[in-house]
């Protein structure tokens, strides 16, 4: 059990920094580490130490954009072969940083990790964008920047392959504004939590939204979804609480919804 629990010291550790200072690699490491205790991280945390490294190497010290995004695709998609899993694309694996180290295959969002985390330890300017649907990442440098695509082998982004990835609807401003570590963390969970609700396993999607609340404890939607969930869960008293927290959080008068809801629940308690 030491590995869940330093995973979850690590991520409570998390909470009170800034989104800049939390290591995107390392916390989703430690996400991984919480679905699967029995794994040891140190091989993974090896390797993407090793990716940064020739990441950096391969760019070299005085790199220019088109430098930069060479380096990450070579070493990352070419030379471990990293890709997006479009076969089996809602396995809980693709996910999972350990399992997608395992096995180079993975959601674009946890691709999307492996760039941010190769970009930031070579102090590279990078970050996730708000695009729905399909994660990509924008890497910038001396008012240059670039949308780069880790699920389809770091292919380069304009507005017409942005626009194929949302079935062709309009491409709006804020689908390409950067979002912080958290948020990426957050969407990354998010796969895992939608995936064991689709399947009937609230526990899970449960246990997925307090990890969550490890590292993002401000995010009062979570406390929303921890007591819809909980209600799933059958735990009345647990969701109560969470949804009385959730409305503690948001301005008043904006949660008339959950308050007739948790009236509704102390009603089957009594």
């Amino acid at each position: 059990m030491s590995a869940r629990n330093d995973a979850e010291r690590f991520l409570r550790a998390q909470a009170a920094k800034p989104d800049a200072a939390i290591p995107i690699g390392e916390a989703a490491l430690a996400l991984a580490v919480l679905d699967r205790p029995e794994a040891d991280p140190a091989r993974c945390r090896d390797h993407l130490t090793a990716l940064a490294a020739e990441t950096g190497a391969s760019a070299g010290s005085d790199s220019d954009l088109a430098a930069r995004i060479h380096a990450l695709n070579s070493i990352i998609a070419s030379r471990y072969g990293y890709q997006g899993d479009s076969e089996n694309y809602d396995d809980l694996a693709n996910a999972n940083l350990i399992r997608v180290i395992e096995r180079k295959r993975g959601l674009p969002v946890a691709l999307g990790i492996l760039y941010m985390h190769a970009a930031q330890a070579n102090g590279w300017e990078i970050a996730g964008l708000n695009f729905p649907g399909h994660f990509v990442v924008a890497l910038n440098l001396a008012g240059e920047r670039a949308i780069i695509d880790p699920f389809n082998g770091g292919r380069l982004c304009d507005d017409a392959v942005l626009r194929g990835l949302i079935a062709n609807r309009p491409l709006r401003p804020e689908f390409l504004e950067a979002v912080g570590t958290r948020d990426v963390l957050v969407r990354l969970q998010n796969n895992v939590k939608s995936r064991h609700q689709q399947a009937g396993r609230h526990e899970a999607a449960l246990a997925v939204v307090d990890s969550m609340l490890m590292f993002a404890p401000e995010r009062v939607d979570l406390y929303r979804e921890r007591g819809l969930i909980g209600i799933e869960t059958g735990n009345l008293k647990a969701a109560i609480a969470a949804l009385e927290t959730y409305i503690a959080g948001v301005p008043r008068g904006t949660a008339q919804t959950e308050t007739a809801l948790i009236a509704r629940l102390r009603a089957r308690l009594n």
